[in-house]
């Protein structure tokens, strides 16, 4: 008797602990993926930081050369309205 009432506890922590452990470690494996990206946007940005301070500098020595810039068009396409009313609808024969 005392086993039977055994199992169903058994059960449940079983159940509680599973839950916890698969909770826990999705968890920690999305902070570890965010990390890594955090860490990779800040090497970029150290990279790419020191060569500007040198094209700045670079840049205060020369003035860049005055060029005129050609015009851009774009292409803008209006949105069609939706067809408020509607035609006599075909009339299909079969032979």
């Amino acid at each position: 008797m005392n086993t039977l009432l055994f199992s169903p506890a058994l059960g449940i922590f079983w159940v509680c602990f599973l839950f916890a452990f698969c909770f826990l470690s999705v968890h920690v494996a999305r902070l570890a993926k965010i990390g890594r990206e955090f860490q990779k946007q800040n090497a970029t940005k150290e990279q790419n930081e020191e060569p500007k301070e040198q094209e700045e500098a670079t840049k205060k020595q020369t003035p860049p050369p005055q060029t005129q810039r050609e015009p851009s068009y774009y292409i803008v396409e209006k949105k069609r309205r939706a067809k408020t009313s509607f035609s006599e609808p075909k009339e299909i024969r079969f032979k």
